[in-house]
């Protein structure tokens, strides 16, 4: 399979990917040279990143809102047997019932597990560390809102959010889920 690969898919896909660089060059030259006043964010693939954003809600649309934070009640609420996206283990349902959160809950009671920000993401942003003002790594990067998914070409302020695993959350499941509390003995873990 993989000399297939090499020999005869990888030939033509590297060809196809150098016309497509080429023509994207051409594209992203014209849009420029047409609308002066936009801001063009450029392709971020293999280098650094950073942006800077706050934790924000949105209301994309009429009638709708989102908070900025999600709970492990949530993911509980949205709990389907069997199903491929929402399916939970049980041992997380056990520990959701007992209400052994350790010390990973927040003010709610509730373990916090995502929340949104004004951050300016793209694709493979994922695993991006979101870091507070001192430093501390407060989540993960995963995702965009559906609403805001264009900001790659049109980045909204009022409704372009990126969506972070909360770093309470990864703790938890580390410490609580998986026992690996060995893990968190090795971080400096800041309250």
């Amino acid at each position: 399979m993989r000399d297939a690969y090499t020999t005869k898919a990888d030939p033509q896909f590297a060809s196809l990917q150098t016309k497509i660089d080429a023509l994207q060059k051409t594209y992203m030259a014209q849009q420029m040279a047409t609308d002066k006043n936009r801001k063009f964010f450029p392709d971020a693939n293999s280098t650094l990143r950073v942006t800077y954003g706050k934790v924000k809600g949105s209301t994309p649309r009429d009638a709708v809102s989102y908070n900025y934070q999600t709970h492990l009640a949530g993911v509980m609420e949205k709990y389907v047997p069997g199903d491929y996206e929402f399916d939970v283990p049980k041992k997380l349902i056990d520990l959701y019932d007992k209400k052994d959160f350790g010390n990973y809950k927040d003010k709610t009671g509730d373990v916090p597990v995502g929340f949104t920000a004004t951050n300016h993401t793209t694709g493979g942003n994922s695993g991006s560390p979101a870091l507070d003002a001192n430093g501390n790594l407060v989540g993960l990067n995963f995702d965009r809102q559906w609403e805001g998914t264009m900001s790659d070409i049109n980045y909204d302020p009022r409704f372009s959010r990126n969506i972070m695993v909360d770093t309470k959350y990864i703790l938890f499941i580390i410490d609580k889920f998986a026992d690996s509390k060995w893990l968190i003995d090795e971080m400096k873990v800041v309250k």
